[in-house]
């Protein structure tokens, strides 16, 4: 049996996912990542254009296996995976294609993607997920949003496995202005956590300063 300390923790990396309505700049977050490799599924890498960064791309199951491979051993300190939302379809057709009942199809993808989050996750370094968002309304008219993934299940697991998850949004300042935050902590609208304890409830989002504030 081995023995591990909680003071090591944070060397194995921030595990962090950011959710948000399109265009609130979840790719653009990317810039802001200490030594990224991005693997993409979105093909919409253009908010990153002007940029030099090397990008997968992912555009089936065989290619994100390949990708994982590479992640595993890159020197990077960053793999940003934009986004597993798409990730998910992609995993997805594929299952459909090696059944015939659809029901079957979404359980074995729901495991699939644990498997593949928990694996991404566990690589020895900082991890950044993006997820597109979903609106999701109750029996009593409650409006609520969280991140969004083919199959219910498979949504209600994915914050689970990280320890932080942001909603990216855009607010009004006080001079009328749009301004975007990085929403930490959960209301009665958004769905977020922080683990560590040490982020406010909006940060500015730069994802350096907070895997910075996080490993401090």
């Amino acid at each position: 049996m081995e023995i591990k300390s909680t003071k090591n923790v944070s060397t194995n990396g921030v595990k962090i996912l950011v959710y948000g309505r399109a265009g609130t700049g979840k790719t653009t977050l990317i810039k802001t990542l200490p030594d990224p490799i991005i693997i993409s599924a979105e093909g919409g890498l253009l908010s990153l254009s002007g940029t030099d960064f090397p990008v997968i791309e992912v555009a089936s199951f065989e290619d994100l296996r390949d990708a994982y491979n590479y992640a595993k051993t890159c020197k990077h300190a960053s793999i940003a995976l934009d986004s597993i939302s798409e990730i998910a379809e992609i995993v997805l057709a594929h299952e459909k294609k090696n059944t015939k009942d659809p029901r079957m199809a979404y359980g074995t993808m729901q495991d699939q993607m644990n498997s593949i989050t928990r694996a991404f996750r566990d690589i020895p370094k900082n991890i950044y997920f993006t997820a597109k968002q979903e609106k999701t309304q109750d029996d009593t008219g409650r409006v609520t949003f969280a991140p969004s993934m083919p199959g219910k299940k498979t949504g209600q697991d994915l914050p689970h496995f990280f320890d932080i998850v942001m909603c990216l949004r855009t607010r009004r300042d006080e001079n009328g202005g749009v301004v975007r935050a990085l929403q930490t902590g959960s209301d009665d609208y958004y769905e977020a956590k922080d683990r560590s304890g040490k982020l406010d409830f909006y940060e500015t989002p730069d994802l350096g300063e907070i895997i910075r504030k996080v490993q401090a």
